[in-house]
């Protein structure tokens, strides 16, 4: 019930104070704001200090009001009440706080943080970077070196990969059952239905249990599946 009466509370505020910046609708409000529409939501339902900063500062300036205003008009939830004062004694302790004063702010930890990727992805690949151009070099010079002996130096790739949550999916040369979602068929190989059995050319990738590229198959030729049954009835 209390929940009920703070959305009730906050959607009569916030179409007063569209109506006086004549804005017709919640998707107009979204638009001009750059704020989403879920984000509103959240202000209706009293989570506002859940809000970013920004996207109090955005609507405040869209709803021609200040940050302050928007605390005061607005109720909250009732376990959020100390969040509520701890943010609004920042928005109220800066006057000079603006929308474009944050985003450079918000630009330049962003910068950081991909400064902080980058090394932390050449330290990784420190080995590989330091031995594979001497490996390449020398392997050009004497084709009769085995390319199993250059395996170990791109080990530190994968590793990398693993840190980005990236999965190898499928060995090549595995005969798996056809599964369009994870398979993909290569040109010119056949046709297949689901549940044939193809060999895996390509392997594919996930990347944090999200597929991120399907194996490339081609069918099992027929004389390979007769071996096959033929080796198992032995």
């Amino acid at each position: 019930m209390y929940e009920s009466s703070i959305y009730l509370h906050n959607q009569r505020k916030l179409r007063q104070l569209m109506q006086q910046a004549e804005i017709s609708s919640l998707k107009e409000l979204s638009r001009l704001s750059g704020v989403s529409q879920w984000q509103i939501n959240r202000l209706l339902t009293g989570l506002l200090p859940k809000l970013s900063i920004i996207n109090i500062l955005k609507l405040s300036q869209v709803l021609k009001i200040s940050p302050e205003e928007l605390f005061l008009e607005f109720e909250t939830a009732e376990y959020l009440k100390d969040d509520w004062k701890i943010t609004a004694q920042v928005m109220s302790g800066d006057n000079s706080i603006s929308v474009e004063s944050l985003q450079k702010e918000l630009n330049q930890q962003q910068e950081n943080l991909q400064q902080e990727f980058q090394a932390s992805s050449i330290a990784t690949l420190e080995s590989w970077l330091l031995q594979w151009p001497t490996a390449t070099t020398v392997a050009k010079k004497n084709p009769e070196i085995s390319a199993v002996k250059l395996l170990p130096l791109v080990q530190p790739i994968f590793e990398l990969l693993k840190q980005w949550g990236v999965e190898i999916k499928g060995t090549v040369g595995e005969v798996v059952s056809y599964n369009p979602q994870f398979h993909q068929l290569l040109e010119g190989g056949g046709s297949v239905e689901i549940g044939d059995p193809v060999v895996i050319r390509y392997v594919g990738y996930d990347h944090n249990h999200k597929l991120l590229y399907r194996a490339k198959v081609s069918p099992v030729k027929k004389d390979n599946q007769q071996t096959t049954t033929t080796n198992e009835s032995v």
